[in-house]
Order: structure tokens, then sequence, then C-alpha cells
């Protein structure tokens, strides 16, 4: 009986050691999360793309970095009270857009690739499998813009959520 309580006293305490430090493998990333990033009033009516960083807290496994620079979105007003986003990153391999003012158009510096303002592909042949990642936008109290924050598997025609 002795041996058995003892087998017990050990196990316990293993087992929940093993699971509180496998535990922050088993949350869910922050994807999805809605960031407030600018107001309606810096950027330009004429529909001129701004690129914004996007700033939140990352956790990563066991470590929580506040305020660190997570990713870059393009806003871009669309008339009074609209506003659409577009990832930074290119869906092909990773490499991160600018926009071309002369040119009025998103570039690809990786392999060339042109986008609408809208993100979407303008060479059918072009190397990027999809369109520009588009995110979603929310107005909040009238001038806040607000945008839902998320990572895109590159490489891959279809939009996939990376977790």
């Amino acid at each position: 009986m002795a041996i058995v309580l003892g087998i017990v006293a050990c196990v316990v305490p293993a087992v929940v050691g093993i699971v509180t430090f496998l535990n922050p493998l088993r949350k869910k990333g922050q994807a999805g999360r809605f960031i407030r990033l600018a107001s309606l009033d810096v950027l330009p009516e004429n529909g001129t793309p701004r690129r914004f960083p996007v700033i939140a807290d990352r956790t990563d496994a066991w470590n929580r970095f506040p305020n660190e620079p997570i990713g870059a979105v393009f806003l871009r007003r669309t008339g009074k009270d609209g506003v659409e986003a577009i990832h930074v990153v290119c869906p092909h391999a990773g490499c991160f857009i600018g926009y071309d003012q002369d040119e009025n158009e998103f570039l690809c510096p990786c392999h060339n690739a042109h986008f609408d303002l809208t993100g979407k592909r303008k060479d059918e042949n072009s190397p990027s499998p999809r369109d520009l990642d588009t995110l979603d936008v929310e107005i909040r109290n009238g001038t806040e813009v607000w945008v839902k924050f998320q990572n895109f598997r590159t490489g891959i025609p279809s939009k996939v959520v990376e977790a």
C-alpha cells in the first residue's frame, strides 16, 4: 500500500508539471484580433494608401512581449467613411510590398508583380498565386480605424489564416 501511495505522490505532481509546461503550446495565437491603427482624418481623401505599423502585445510560447511590431498594413480611404486594409506581405513568397506613387499601384520587389489599389493582380501571368490579402476593417466611434490583423500562408492560391 505504501508503494502505491508513493507512486501516486510522485506521478500526480509530474503530470501536473508537464501539463503546465506545455500549456502555452496549446493556446491559440492572437491572429484575428481587431487593433486600432489610425483615425480617419490621417487618411488622404483621394484614396492614396498609407502604410501603418501594427503594434500589439505578442506572446511567443512562454514569453510575453508588450507593444511589439507584429506587422504592417496599407490603409486606403474609399469615400467619406470607407476604408480598405491590405496586408503588406505578398502572397507569393512573403516579401513586403510597397506602394508606387508614380504608377498608383502596389509592387512586390521580389518578383516585380503589380497589383492595383484594391490588391488585384494586374498581370494574369503573375507569379503571385492570388491577389493581395485584404483585412476586415471597422470604423468605431465615427473616426477610429480598427483592423482585424492576421497573417496568411504564402505560396498557395487560397487565403488561409496562419495560427
